[in-house]
């Protein structure tokens, strides 16, 4: 059994930078961040392999950076040129196999979420 626990969500002004952590436990191949506004479809935005190839959703290519430090065990996301349109519940998400998915229905643990509000 996988659990995955979020921290370093808030608030922030456009323009600024937040960073996301994961702190995972298990074994695990795939990791990866999704987000959710209110209303919408969740989104996968970044994945990341165990040989930390990535993948990035077009919507925050060039701004957002995901990583993964194996010895701690734990995933980030770093944000940085925030968009008021970012505002959301991320996600922490895994799965096992070796394709960097950013669809939800291919992942199988969930984190709790950590909101993000981006203020313009």
């Amino acid at each position: 059994q996988v659990q995955l626990v979020e921290s370093g969500g808030g608030s922030v002004q456009a323009g600024g930078s937040l960073r996301l952590s994961c702190v995972a436990s298990g074994s695990i191949y795939i990791m990866a961040w999704f987000r959710q506004a209110p209303g919408k479809e969740r989104e996968g935005i970044a994945a990341i392999r165990s040989d930390v190839s990535t993948t990035y959703a077009d919507s925050v290519k060039g701004r957002f950076t995901i990583s993964k430090d194996n010895a701690k065990n734990t995933l980030y996301l770093q944000m940085n040129s925030l968009k008021p349109e970012d505002t959301a519940m991320y996600y922490c998400a895994a799965k096992v196999g070796s394709y960097r998915s950013l669809y939800p229905e291919n992942y199988n643990y969930w984190g709790q979420g950590t909101q993000v509000t981006v203020s313009s």
